[in-house]
C-alpha cells in the first residue's frame, strides 16, 4: 500500500464466532485475514477502496492557483476610476477587462472539458497554472499609459486559464475523496476561488492609491501585478513536481464503476447529448447561470454604485466585495460539510436559492440610504448565500448527472453562468447609467426570483448517491453470506462491528480508511 494511505487499523470489537474462528478481543488479524482467505475465492468480491493523505495536499494546491487566477479577474473592476484616469479610457470599457472573464470562457469550454476526459487532472492542471503564469508577466509589461492593449491581452490569457480551473473542484473531490467528503472537499475547491476574488476585492485598493501623478500611479500598479507574477509562478512551479493525476486505488464505490468503465466506449459528443437530455440538470444550468450572473454583475459594478451614493469610498467598495465573499466561503463550507452529513441536495439548494433572493432584495432596498455600515451588513448576508451556492449547484449536478464526467457538467454550469453576468453586467450597467442604482438591483432581483421558482420544479434524482448504496448494500450481504459459509460471523451487527460500519469496503465514516481486503493487485508506492 502507498506511503501515503491512511493506514491507521480500527480496532475489532469482541466478536463471538464458531467453527475454524474463536472469540477473540482487539485482535483484528485474525478475523480479517480468515475473511481475506475466503473472498479470494469469492468471485463477488468488489474492487476496495482506499482513502490517501495526499489528498488534501491536492486539492489545496488546486485551490491556491485558483485563488491566484480569480484575483485577477476583479482587480481592474474594484479601482475602476483609477484605471480610467491611467489608460484614459470610460468605465464600460475598464468592465470589459473584468467581463473578458466571463465572454472567454463560453467559446472555449467544450474543447477544454474534452481535453479534460481525455487528458485527465494533471495535464489541466499543469496548464491552468502555467497559462495564468504566463498572463501575470504580460500584464507586468503593460504598466504604460499606451499600452492598454497589452494588458488587455494579459487579462485574456490569465481569462484562458481560467477554462481549465472552474470546472475542476467536483471532478478533484470525485477523483480523490470518499463519498462521505466529496461535497466538503469540492466547497474547499470552491473556496480558493472565493478567496481570490475576496483578495482582488481588498488588495488592489490599498496597493493602488487614487493619486494623480501617472508615474507614481505606475509604480503602486507594477508593484501589484509583481507580486502577482511572482505568486503564480511559485504556484506552477509546485504544480510540477506536485500534483498527481489521481490515486492508485479509488476513494468510493462510485469511482470504482467509472474506472471500471473501458475508455473506448466513452464518447464525449455522446455525454454532452445525454447531459442536454436530462431534464433537471437543464433547469439546474439555467438556474445557476441566473444566480451566479448575479453576482458577476454585483461584483463588477460595485465600484460604480458605490462611489456613486458614498463618493470617495474606494477602499470601502473593496471591503464590502471582501465582505460579500469572505461570508459566501463560510456559506460555502457550511453547506458543502451539511451536504455531506445530510445529502439533502434539492432541499438545500431551494433553500439558500430562495435567501439569496431574500438578501439581494434587503441588499437593493437598504443601499441608498446613506449608512455605509448597513450595505456592510445586508452586503454580507447577502453573499453568504449567493457565493454560498456555488459548491452547491457543483455538487447537485454531480448527482445528477452520474456517471458523466463531472468536468463536463461543472463547465456547462459555468458556460450558463458566464452567459447571464455578460448579460447582467451590461444590462445592469445602462439601468444604473439611465435610472439609478435602485432600478438596476431590482432588475437582478426579478431573475433571481425566476430562478428560485425553477429550482423548486427540478426532480432531485441522486444518481450517485444510488450508486454508492448500491454497492455498499451488495458488499454488506457479500460480507454477511461469506461469514456465514465459514460459521465465523452470525449477524450483519457483527460485521459492521469488524469492518468501521461500512460492510467490506475498508472506509470508516470518519472519512479515514481501514485495513482493504487484499481482493486487489498490489498496487505501486506514490
Amino acid at each position: 500500500m502507498g506511503d501515503n494511505a491512511t493506514g491507521e487499523f480500527k480496532k475489532c470489537k469482541t466478536v463471538s464466532a464458531v467453527g475454524k474462528v474463536k472469540r477473540v478481543k482487539s485482535e483484528e488479524t485474525e478475523v480479517r485475514v480468515e475473511l481475506n482467505q475466503v473472498l479470494k475465492d469469492d468471485k463477488n468480491a468488489k474492487p476496495t477502496i482506499w482513502l490517501y493523505r495526499r489528498r488534501w495536499v491536492i486539492v489545496f494546491l488546486f485551490s491556491s492557483y485558483s485563488l491566484c487566477n480569480a484575483f485577477q479577474w476583479i482587480q481592474y473592476g474594484i479601482i475602476n476610476n483609477i484605471f480610467m484616469k491611467f489608460y484614459n479610457k470610460d468605465s464600460f470599457t475598464i468592465d470589459w477587462l473584468s467581463m473578458i472573464y466571463m465572454l472567454t470562457y463560453i467559446p472555449f469550454i467544450f474543447p477544454v472539458t474534452w481535453l479534460l476526459d481525455k487528458k485527465g487532472l494533471r495535464v489541466i492542471s499543469l496548464l491552468a497554472s502555467g497559462i495564468n503564469c504566463v498572463g501575470t508577466w504580460i500584464k507586468v509589461t503593460s504598466v504604460r499609459p499606451d499600452l492598454f492593449v497589452v494588458t488587455i491581452f494579459g487579462q485574456f490569457t490569465c481569462s484562458f486559464a481560467q477554462v481549465f480551473i472552474l470546472g475542476m473542484p467536483s471532478r478533484i473531490a470525485s477523483v480523490w475523496f470518499g463519498s462521505k467528503e466529496v461535497s466538503t472537499a469540492c466547497a474547499i475547491g470552491v473556496f480558493g476561488n472565493q478567496l481570490g476574488v475576496a483578495l482582488g476585492f481588498l488588495v488592489p485598493p490599498v496597493l493602488v492609491p487614487n493619486v494623480d501623478d501617472l508615474d507614481q500611479l505606475a509604480h503602486h500598479i507594477s508593484i501589484m501585478f509583481y507580486i502577482t507574477a511572482g505568486l503564480a509562478t511559485l504556484l506552477f512551479i509546485l504544480v510540477i513536481f506536485v500534483f498527481q493525476e489521481k490515486p492508485d486505488i479509488p476513494p468510493s464505490q462510485a469511482q470504482v464503476i467509472a474506472r471500471s468503465i473501458p475508455p473506448e466506449n466513452y464518447s464525449y459528443a455522446t455525454s454532452i447529448l445525454r447531459l442536454l437530455r436530462n431534464r433537471p440538470f437543464i433547469l439546474l444550468i439555467v438556474t445557476y447561470g441566473l444566480n451566479v450572473g448575479c453576482f458577476y454583475a454585483v461584483s463588477t459594478l460595485l465600484n460604480q454604485m458605490i462611489l456613486e451614493h458614498y463618493p470617495g469610498e474606494e477602499v470601502n467598495a473593496g471591503r464590502i466585495g471582501l465582505t460579500i465573499v469572505i461570508a459566501g466561503m463560510f456559506g460555502s463550507l457550511i453547506c458543502g460539510l451539511w451536504l455531506d452529513k445530510t445529502k439533502t441536495y434539492k432541499q438545500t439548494t431551494l433553500a439558500v436559492y430562495l435567501l439569496s433572493l431574500v438578501g439581494m432584495l434587503v441588499y437593493a432596498f437598504t443601499f441608498t440610504l446613506g449608512h455605509l455600515w448597513v450595505v456592510f451588513i445586508t452586503a454580507g448576508t447577502l453573499g453568504f448565500f449567493m457565493t454560498g451556492y456555488l459548491p452547491l449547484g457543483f455538487e447537485f449536478a454531480a448527482e445528477l448527472t452520474y456517471p458523466e464526467s463531472e468536468g463536463t457538467s461543472s463547465g456547462l454550469l459555468n458556460c450558463s453562468a458566464q452567459i447571464f453576468g455578460i448579460i447582467f453586467t451590461v444590462c445592469q450597467g445602462k439601468i444604473i447609467d439611465h435610472f439609478g442604482t435602485l432600478p438596476g438591483n431590482i432588475f437582478l432581483c426579478v431573475f433571481l426570483f425566476i430562478g428560485t421558482i425553477l429550482t423548486g420544479l427540478i426532480k432531485s434524482d441522486l444518481r450517485r448517491q444510488k450508486a454508492n448504496q448500491q454497492v455498499e448494500a451488495n458488499e454488506r450481504g457479500s460480507c454477511e453470506r461469506v461469514a456465514d459459509q465459514e460459521g465465523a460471523v452470525t449477524s450483519p451487527a457483527i460485521a459492521d462491528s469488524c469492518y468501521g460500519g461500512n460492510g467490506c469496503t475498508g472506509q470508516t465514516s470518519g472519512g479515514t480508511a481501514t485495513p482493504p481486503l487484499q481482493t486487489t493487485p498490489k498496487v505501486s508506492r506514490l
